[in-house]
């Protein structure tokens, strides 16, 4: 483990200001569940790390217009068992739930579970090839053991699958990132923040360096419909997903009315599977209209050679979740 100098921040200025001090390298760190292991691992090599604990980011609020409004560093234990998010958006409670263990979600911060890096084993050794760790240097997942790796949004330079489920339901649900820089404050569409690896997989997300993500601002939830996750793994607890999907869904008459969709663990970001969504309305509430929609869902699946099995487990996961989501709607 190499050495790295080490500052607490009081306020959200001297927090951003201090990225910027010099040329160094600078990380963030609130729970540390990630940043710490890969230090350790020598795959992150940050020359400086600003701890952001101190900073009033812990509280959950409902804005005017409905929407809800999360401070980056309330806790992931805190946010899934939060009374409105319990009441209004049960999907990204039940999300946050399936991941990890109980001892991670309280020390996981909510823009910490945003910024999660892949698990991906080739980028985790740093004796593999990997153009995540290090562009340019090849990807011994295509030729390797690819089980866990990603069917959707790969390119020819990495095929590493984003591993968070609250960010799946992040997808579904439609979100704004707030990031505060050295110069400004913007806004930012969860939808648009996590990068396709492309010819740069070493690039994953919108964040600029020094910026920091402050709140996550819900949209405000889809009246009369129901939701559920559905997360399929290879055991029952702290594990992570072969696939998964958030499901909403809007039911008036039998007929469907409106439809979110979104994967997890078959994807090289949280995945928003737009065109499933839309073939949806006006379909029949039944198993035949969501079997129809998880085969578009997957239609541009590239499997390799060990996860060609998750095509038709994440279509089953589809099916299932929305479901128990019409199941959900339909008892609300």
């Amino acid at each position: 483990m190499r050495t790295f100098a080490f500052s607490s921040a009081e306020s959200i200025d001297q927090a951003v200001a201090g990225s910027q001090d010099d040329e160094s390298e600078s990380s963030y760190i609130a729970g540390g569940t990630t940043l710490i292991d890969l230090v350790k691992l020598d795959v992150m090599r940050p020359s400086r790390i600003i701890d952001v604990n101190r900073l009033p980011l812990r509280e959950v609020e409902e804005l005017d217009d409905g929407r809800l409004r999360i401070g980056a560093l309330v806790s992931n234990t805190d946010l899934a068992h939060h009374p409105l998010v319990t009441a209004r958006y049960p999907l990204l409670s039940q999300a946050i739930l399936a991941g990890a263990s109980t001892q991670l979600r309280n020390m996981a911060s909510t823009a910490g579970n945003i910024m999660q890096r892949t698990r991906c084993p080739y980028f985790r050794d740093v004796a593999a090839a990997c153009n995540k760790r290090e562009p340019g240097s090849g990807c011994d997942a295509f030729e390797g053991i690819n089980r866990m790796h990603a069917l959707l949004g790969t390119s020819e330079h990495c095929i590493a699958t984003h591993p968070s489920d609250m960010c799946v339901a992040l997808a579904a649900l439609g979100a704004t990132l707030t990031l505060e820089g050295l110069d400004d404050t913007r806004d930012i569409a969860f939808e648009d923040f996590h990068r396709l690896p492309g010819d740069r997989p070493d690039l994953e997300h919108e964040l600029e360096p020094g910026e920091l993500i402050t709140h996550v601002t819900l949209d405000a939830p889809i009246e009369g419909g129901g939701a559920h996750y559905l997360k399929l793994r290879d055991r029952a607890s702290y594990e992570f997903a072969l696939a998964s999907a958030a499901a909403m869904v809007v039911v008036e008459d039998g007929v469907i009315r409106d439809a979110r969709l979104a994967l997890g663990g078959v994807a090289t970001k949280p995945w928003r599977a737009i065109e499933a969504e839309q073939v949806l309305k006006s379909w029949p509430a039944e198993t035949e209209s969501f079997a129809k929609a998880a085969e578009i869902a997957l239609s541009d699946a590239l499997p390799r050679q060990h996860n060609a099995f998750k095509v038709p487990l994440a279509r089953q996961a589809i099916v299932r979740a929305f479901e128990k989501a019409t199941q959900a709607a339909t008892d609300s």
